[in-house]
């Protein structure tokens, strides 16, 4: 896989889930992705919202995307995932440990598959402003709460949350206890029926409008 990613020659398409990256891994990344953009290959980051609020992986997509790769974020993201040149694909081994091992998949119609698969990603993702990369956005407090409220609304857990959003359980109960607070909630179902009466969860006007 890391051979595949060094020869990329147009485009190197990746998701990220699970929030930020370690430090060391960070450090290996930079180098590699830097060359590769100093090369011409264009390159496009899925990361989830929790991403936005790890040091070490701001300040790595600052180096990036001041050279020229774009980088976006989502509340929900999907298994990793690696494409190069549109032509090779890798994925999670779901038989060995996901971090050491990874599928590569080179028939064309699975890969022009997983293609779209991030593409549609994309469009919905949001992208990071370079700018003040060290401040916490809103997102954090506004659409990242709203993700944990719809899927606590679903029935979802703590822990089954955090797993989704790439975030602590700990995270997670602090989002539910500030909306239990606010809504006024003294149990988690009366907190999921105010949120479903209160519409909170609504899209905004102008996105129904459009």
């Amino acid at each position: 896989m890391e051979e595949a990613v060094r020869s990329c020659r147009e485009e190197l398409l990746t998701a990220q889930p699970g929030g930020g990256r370690s430090e060391n891994v960070l450090a290996e990344a930079l180098d590699r992705d830097l060359a590769l953009l100093a090369r011409g290959v264009r390159q496009r980051t899925l990361y989830q919202h929790t991403a936005r609020s790890h040091g070490p992986t701001l300040t790595y997509i600052e180096h990036v995307s001041t050279s020229g790769a774009e980088v976006r974020t989502l509340d929900e993201l999907f298994e990793r995932l690696i494409i190069c040149d549109r032509t090779v694909a890798f994925i999670p081994n779901a038989q060995q440990e996901r971090r050491q091992s990874a599928l590569m998949i080179e028939h064309p119609g699975v890969v022009a598959y997983l293609v779209g698969v991030f593409e549609h990603a994309w469009e919905r993702a949001d992208p990071i402003p370079v700018a003040q990369p060290c401040q916490r956005p809103p997102l954090l407090t506004d659409q990242t709460r709203q993700a944990i409220l719809r899927l606590m609304v679903d029935g979802h857990t703590d822990a089954s949350i955090a797993s989704r959003l790439g975030m602590s359980s700990r995270t997670v109960a602090a989002h539910i206890k500030k909306a239990a607070e606010a809504l006024g909630s003294r149990s988690r179902a009366q907190l999921a029926y105010l949120v479903a009466q209160s519409r909170v969860l609504d899209p905004p006007a102008e996105q129904q409008a459009s």
